[in-house]
């Protein structure tokens, strides 16, 4: 690789990595530091001159790999992070999971003491050295591998970051050999262009399977889209809307924005009763690559007298570790091709129609705030809903996380950035690093980037926070706090129930009282401006437009709201006994 003006002299290992990362224009790299790389720490500050990749310093690996993906979730790229030997690995390990599930492209780097023996220090060298460290990752990433020479990382980092970007997209992980960074060259080593290692075009589908579901689609009396892991572009969002459209097709949404919600042809959220009752009657059902199909149909009771129709590549990074890929859908077609390519095909062969001007159908959240529990002067969940949503109208929002009891039902979306989706393998702690990511990746532009959380969430991530302050990052997050793993609360009610025990015993080892943790604290104690606690309904207005003034201007800033335990009106709260005795996770 020809010397680059400004940067040093290649003259180690390491710094044949920093050339090949600059190659790939990786612009962030989030990470802890640590001895194990050491090597590659030195060459990105002092051979890249710190930037492309530029370092982005965070107090826990678990954030490092939660920033990669938030940032993955607005860019669809892979963002760079980097982990302490193994100790950091297994301190990453959930945020690596939550990007597996989510299909997010993350390119990790790790470094393994010497594999030399002889040329490890005493007692730590050897503690931070792992037979086989890919292991501890292998079951949740694409693909790893642990080259054996400056010039063998230059293909394992190549191959890496194409992978990662690869349908279907996903983490992908590479050890570095400590020995090996700080190995001395003989000679600059030339990194070849990465335009000769592109990630390949998506696999689309064939002319036939188009006609076959055009066909389908055309003779269907009450069509239904669901409406998956699409594309979060203008122009996919545009051809889903104009595809609806020119069928008459109902549109069932489930992670992140991907239809207006207040289009008419919305159905809602899946497992919401006018979803349900949409997939009951519908005579063909289009799925683009939904999370848990099988479960959506069989939520809805679907009995079979439609024909199922998926497109789908999920299929191909499957394995027999991780159950993630949910229960086996029973379908009519199955077309193995990026959705996006479908719908696009599907929109060609209808003449191109565009999306047409349409009248807006307002949100109608169930109480609006007006349950029980707001009777006694603590704000519920819906009139929180309701309140955050009134304040936030307006401004060009981007959320990054929602909270399982808020009714999403009073948020309208109208554009593929309105909201990313959660935090995919429901990992409590992941939401403010991947906050921190998706804002990270909308710096600089007018969108205003918005995570709602709960407590138990931002308790485990706070320190993600820190990292937006001293990187400069505007982020505004509202944390519900209902002081309690409510979700846990639920299940332990139903579970008492079934089993003829006391209710009213729930709470215990549930609730975070007792006493309450400072949440505006702990903000503050970040660096950020904190809001809150709000305990009024009429202050949460004014409290978020000052927070988000604070924002504008370049701040981080935290609101506290405190909020009823409970859930929205036909959300999580109605587990049934069945439900029950299947595992779960803290949420």
């Amino acid at each position: 690789m020809p010397e680059v003006a400004g940067m040093a002299t290649m003259d180690w290992g390491s710094d044949v990595v920093a050339a090949v990362l600059r190659s790939l224009d990786l612009k962030f790299a989030a990470l802890v530091p640590g001895a194990s790389y050491r090597g590659l720490h030195d060459s990105i500050v002092n051979y890249l001159e710190n930037e492309n990749p530029e370092m982005l310093l965070c107090l826990h690996e678990e954030h490092a790999v939660a920033i990669a993906h938030g940032y993955a979730k607005v860019t669809n790229k892979p963002m760079l992070a980097i982990v302490h030997s193994n100790v950091g690995l297994m301190h990453a390990t959930m945020a690596i999971f939550n990007a597996w599930c989510d299909r997010a492209p993350v390119l990790i780097l790790g470094a393994n003491g010497p594999v030399d023996a002889m040329k490890r220090r005493p007692w730590i060298d050897w503690i931070h050295t792992s037979q086989d460290m890919g292991a501890l990752v292998r079951s949740y990433t694409k693909w790893d591998d642990q080259p054996g020479s400056p010039g063998a990382a230059i293909e394992s980092i190549l191959r890496a970051h194409q992978i990662a970007d690869t349908a279907p997209k996903g983490p992908t992980f590479v050890v570095l050999d400590a020995a090996i960074q700080e190995e001395r060259l003989a000679a600059p080593i030339a990194i070849p262009s990465p335009e000769k290692f592109a990630v390949p075009h998506a696999a689309v589908p064939s002319h036939e399977d188009v006609q076959r579901v055009l066909s389908a689609l055309r003779a269907a009396k009450h069509p239904v889209i669901l409406a998956g892991r699409c594309a979060n572009t203008v122009a996919a969002w545009d051809e889903r809307v104009a595809l609806a459209e020119a069928l008459k097709a109902g549109v069932i949404t489930r992670t992140g924005a991907t239809f207006p919600t207040d289009h008419p042809l919305h159905l809602g959220t899946a497992g919401r009763p006018a979803a349900r009752q949409a997939l009951r009657e519908a005579d063909v059902i289009l799925d683009l690559d939904s999370l848990d199909l099988a479960g959506i149909l069989s939520q809805a009771k679907v009995e079979g007298t439609a024909t199922v129709i998926s497109c789908s590549v999920d299929r191909y990074i499957h394995n027999g570790w991780s159950m993630d890929y949910q229960a086996l859908p029973a379908v009519d077609v199955s077309i193995a091709a990026v959705p996006d390519t479908l719908v696009t095909a599907l929109v060609a062969a209808l003449g191109h129609p565009k999306p047409a001007a349409y009248t807006p159908v307002a949100a109608t959240p169930s109480k609006n705030g007006n349950g029980a529990v707001a009777s006694a002067g603590i704000i519920g969940i819906e009139a929180f809903s309701a309140e955050v949503s009134r304040a936030l109208s307006g401004i060009e929002i981007c959320y990054s996380r929602f909270p399982a009891g808020v009714d999403e039902r009073c948020f309208t979306f109208r554009h593929p950035l309105d909201f990313v989706g959660g935090g995919g393998g429901g990992g409590v702690g992941g939401g403010p690093g991947i906050a921190v990511g998706v804002a990270l990746a909308l710096r600089g532009t007018s969108r205003l980037p918005v995570c709602i959380t709960g407590d138990g969430d931002f308790l485990m991530g706070v320190t993600a926070i820190w990292t937006a302050v001293a990187s400069k990052i505007p982020l505004l997050i509202i944390v519900a706090n209902n002081r309690s793993f409510f979700n846990d609360e639920v299940h332990q009610e139903h579970l008492a129930i079934v089993r003829g025990r006391d209710t009213t015993r729930k709470w215990i080892g549930q609730r975070i009282d007792g006493p309450p943790p400072d949440l505006a604290g702990f903000a503050r104690a970040q660096g950020a401006i904190a809001i809150g606690p709000v305990e009024a309904r009429e202050n949460i207005g004014p409290a978020l437009a000052e927070a988000v003034a604070h924002v504008r201007a370049g701040h981080v800033c935290v609101v506290e709201v405190i909020v009823a335990p409970e859930y929205a009106e036909g959300k999580a709260a109605s587990v049934t006994a069945t439900e029950m005795r299947q595992p779960v996770s803290r949420g």
